[in-house]
C-alpha cells in the first residue's frame, strides 16, 4: 500500500483553512447516529471525547486507570508552547513553525507542524476558559518563559505542573459530557486487540482491570490516544504503567509503525541511583531557565561543586552555544552531558551526572523569586535527592522520556487502516527525531480539540452508522484470540518475572540503540533480543489467575509486546544510517563530533508493515519535502 500523506494543495499557510472547508461534514441529526472508541483518556483521548460529544456524537471512552486524572500527561510540569507573542520578542506562527521542524532536525511532516503551530494560539483561549491557572505577570497578563530550542519566550505554564492543570481541564470538559449522556467513561479496561471488520477499524476488545472479564466493543471508528513507549527501556521517565499494547495490537492488523527507532533522550532527569530502581524523575526543562549546566574542568574532581571555583568550572552549553546557552534543543543537552562523562568530568557517586546550578539566579533574582517558579520542582528533587537545590546544584543525566515515532497516520490523523485514528504522542506525525520541549501538551490538545473533530467526520461521513456489532464473527476470533494469550502467559510456569525480563530487554536497549549507536551493536541487539523473546515465552512467572485484578498478568502482556516491538525499533535504528536529532549514528558525525543528516539517502518516514509471525516486516518510505523551509543542517552557535 502507498503511503498517502493526504496534505492538500495549497500554499502552507492556507492547507488547513481550505481543507476544513473541502471536507465533508456530518449534519447535526445523523451525528447521533455514530459512535466512536476512543482508547486513552490523557489530554489528547480527554479532549477529543470532549470535543466530538459536544458535536453529537456518541463516545465511549476507554482508561486503564481507575480514573483519567492519573494518565501520564499530569507529568508534563514546564509548559505548553503557542505563538501568542505576548512577549513582543519576534515570536510568529511562522518562527514557532521554523523552530519545530528545525528542532526535530527536518524529520516531521511540514504541513502538520505547520497545522499545529497556527491552532497553538487557539489552545490557549481553549484552556484559559476553561479555568486552567496558567501564571500571570505583575499586571495580570499571561505570563510566558523560554523552553529549548528558541530564542523567544512562548511557553505558558501554570508553576512546575502544567500537565497536571491542562489535564484536569481537558478532564472536567469530557466529564460534563459523561454526566449530559454524550461520553461513556470505561475505567479499568485495557486494550487487547483491534477488530477490523471489512478492511476497517469497527472495535475493541479489552480486558476488566478488575474483574478480569473479556469485553467487546463496537463503534463506527476508533481513536487511539495511549501515549508513547518510553518504557520499553525499561528506566525512563514514563509512569510505569506507560506501554506499547494497544498501538502494537494494532500494528500487528496492519497499521504501519512509522520510525520507531526515535525516541527522546531527556536531559534534565534525576540520574539512576540503584541495580534495582523501577523509574526515573524528570526534572522540567523549564529549570534551564535559569539553571546553569556544568562540569568541573578538572577529571575525576571529586569535590563538594560549593568548593570548586568559577575558573574551574567548564559551562559547556555556554561555551560550545553561545547564541543558545544552557537553552539549546534537548537532544544536544543531552548528548553534551554523555561527552562531559565520557571524558571523565561527570559528578555524583557513578559519575554519570552533571551539575545544574540556580546560585547566580538566585544571587541576581532571590530565592522568593526562584521559589515561586520552580518551588515545587525543588521541592521534588530534595525528597527524592536529600539535597537542597537552593543551597546546592542538582545532580542531573540524560534519560528516555518521549517517543517521536508511533503509528503512522495522513494529515487527516488517519492510519492506512481505514476508521482508525490515532492522535497525540501515539503518532509520529510533528516532532521528526526531536521534540522541542513544551510541544507534547500543544500536539496532544490541538489533535484533540481542533483537528480530529474536523477529520473524522470527513471519514464518517461515507460510513454507514451501526453498521456492524460486537455478535460478529470478527469479535468473537479477536476475544478468542486475547483469551488465548492470556491463557498462555499464566501457564508458562517458569521462574522469571515479568520484570525481570523488561530490566534485561532495557539495558540493552538504552545500551545499543539509546543516545548512541551504530551497526556492530544494533546488530547485537538484534541477535540478543529473539532470545530474551524465547526465554520469556519458556521461562515466564505469572501467579495468580485472570479472573480478578492481577498487576502481574498485565505486566507480562505488556513486556510481551515490548519484546517484539524493541526488535522492531533495533531494525529502524539499523537501517537509518544518519545521525539525526536525539539519535546519534557513531558513523555519520562531523568532524567536530556533531550530528551529520544525510538528507539524500534518509529524507523520509520510514513506515513498517508487519506481515506476519515470525517474517520480516516490510519497510515503506513517505517522502518528506520541504517548500516554506530549506533543509539545512542545525546550528544553535
Amino acid at each position: 500500500m502507498d503511503l498517502k500523506s493526504n496534505i492538500p494543495e495549497g500554499a502552507i499557510n492556507e492547507k488547513w483553512t481550505n481543507h476544513k472547508f473541502n471536507m465533508k461534514l456530518v449534519n447535526p441529526a445523523n451525528k447521533r447516529k455514530y459512535t466512536v472508541i476512543v482508547v486513552g483518556t490523557g489530554l489528547a483521548g480527554s479532549s477529543a471525547a470532549a470535543s466530538l460529544s459536544e458535536l453529537g456524537y456518541n463516545v465511549n471512552a476507554f482508561c486503564f486507570h481507575e480514573s483519567p486524572r492519573r494518565a501520564h500527561s499530569i507529568a508534563a510540569q514546564g509548559g505548553i508552547n503557542a505563538a501568542k507573542n505576548y512577549c513582543n520578542d519576534g515570536d510568529s506562527v511562522h518562527r514557532l513553525f521554523y523552530d519545530t521542524v528545525k528542532g526535530g532536525d527536518f524529520r516531521s511532516r511540514e504541513a502538520n507542524v505547520h497545522r499545529l503551530s497556527e491552532i497553538s494560539v487557539n489552545i490557549i483561549d481553549q484552556c484559559v476558559a476553561q479555568g486552567v491557572p496558567f501564571a500571570r505577570d505583575y499586571g495580570g497578563l499571561l505570563d510566558n518563559r523560554s523552553f529549548g530550542g528558541a530564542q523567544v519566550s512562548r511557553t505558558f505554564y501554570a508553576k512546575g505542573q502544567t500537565g497536571q492543570q491542562l489535564l484536569i481541564g481537558a478532564y472536567q470538559a469530557m466529564m460534563k459530557e459523561v454526566n449530559k449522556g454524550g461520553v461513556t467513561l470505561f475505567t479499568s479496561r485495557e486494550m487487547m486487540e483491534l477488530v477490523i471488520v471489512d478492511g476497517k477499524a469497527k472495535g475493541i476488545i479489552v480486558r476488566n482491570l478488575r474483574t478480569g472479564k473479556i469485553e467487546r466493543h463496537s463503534a463506527d471508528a476508533v481513536i487511539l490516544a495511549t501515549g508513547g513507549y518510553g518504557n520499553a527501556f525499561y528506566l525512563s521517565t514514563n509512569a510505569m504503567a506507560c506501554n506499547v499494547t494497544a498501538a502494537w495490537r494494532a500494528h500487528k492488523k496492519g497499521a504501519y509503525f512509522a520510525n520507531p527507532c526515535y525516541t527522546q533522550i531527556h536531559p534534565t532527569c534525576i540520574p539512576v541511583h540503584g541495580d534495582h530502581q523501577s523509574k526515573l524523575t524528570l526534572m522540567s526543562e523549564s529549570l534551564r531557565n535559569d539553571g546553569r549546566v556544568w562540569v568541573p574542568k578538572k577529571k575525576g574532581d571529586t569535590r563538594d561543586p560549593k568548593d570548586i571555583p568559577e575558573n574551574e568550572r567548564d559551562y559547556y552549553l555556554e561555551r560550545k552555544y553561545p547564541s543558545f546557552g544552557n537553552l539549546v534543543p534537548r537532544d544536544l543537552a543531552s548528548r553534551n552531558a554523555k561527552y562531559a562523562c565520557d571524558d571523565g568530568k561527570g559528578v555524583g557517586p557513578t559519575g554519570l551526572a552533571v551539575y545544574l546550578d540556580f546560585a547566580a539566579a538566585i544571587d541576581r533574582l532571590g530565592e522568593n523569586t526562584i521559589r515561586a517558579r520552580y518551588g515545587n520542582l525543588f521541592e521534588m528533587y530534595e525528597r527524592i535527592t536529600g539535597s537542597d537545590p537552593y543551597t546546592s546544584p542538582m545532580s542531573i543525566y540524560p534519560a528516555i522520556h518521549y517517543t517521536m515515532g508511533g503509528l503512522w497516520v495522513d494529515y487527516n490523523l488517519e492510519s492506512n487502516i481505514p476508521g482508525l485514528f490515532v492522535l497525540g504522542e501515539a503518532n509520529f506525525s510533528d516532532h521528526g527525531a526531536n521534540r522541542l520541549g513544551a510541544s507534547a501538551l500543544m500536539q496532544g490538545l490541538a489533535d484533540g480539540y481542533f483537528v480530529i473533530p474536523y477529520t473524522i467526520g470527513n471519514f464518517l461521513a461515507d460510513e454507514t452508522p451501526g453498521s456492524c456489532n460486537s455478535d460478529q464473527s470478527e469479535f468473537k476470533q479477536a476475544e478468542q484470540d486475547v483469551i488465548n494469550r492470556v491463557n498462555t502467559l499464566l501457564n508458562i510456569n517458569g521462574k522469571r518475572t515479568a520484570d525481570d525480563f523488561h530490566r534485561e530487554l532495557g539495558m540493552l536497549l538504552w545500551d545499543k540503540c539509546g543516545m548512541s549507536r551504530n551497526a556492530e551493536g544494533l546488530k547485537e541487539a538484534l541477535e540478543k533480543i529473539p532470545k530474551i523473546r524465547e526465554e520469556f515465552w519458556k521461562n515466564l512467572k505469572v501467579p495468580g489467575d485472570s479472573n480478578n485484578l492481577n498487576s502481574s498478568l498485565e505486566k507480562a502482556g505488556r513486556v510481551a509486546d515490548f519484546l517484539e516491538f524493541g526488535e522492531l525499533m533495533v531494525r529502524d535504528a539499523l537501517h537509518r544510517e544518519e545521525s539525526c536529532g536525539g539519535h546519534f549514528r557513531e558513523e555519520s558525525q562531523t568532524k567536530e563530533g556533531e550530528a551529520l543528516r544525510q538528507d539524500d539517502k534518509f529524507c523520509y518516514v520510514g513506515a513498517w508493515e508487519h506481515k506476519g509471525e515470525n517474517k520480516p516486516q516490510e519497510l515503506h518510505k513517505e517522502k518528506l519535502e520541504y517548500s516554506a523551509i530549506d533543509l539545512a543542517q542545525r546550528s544553535y552557535k
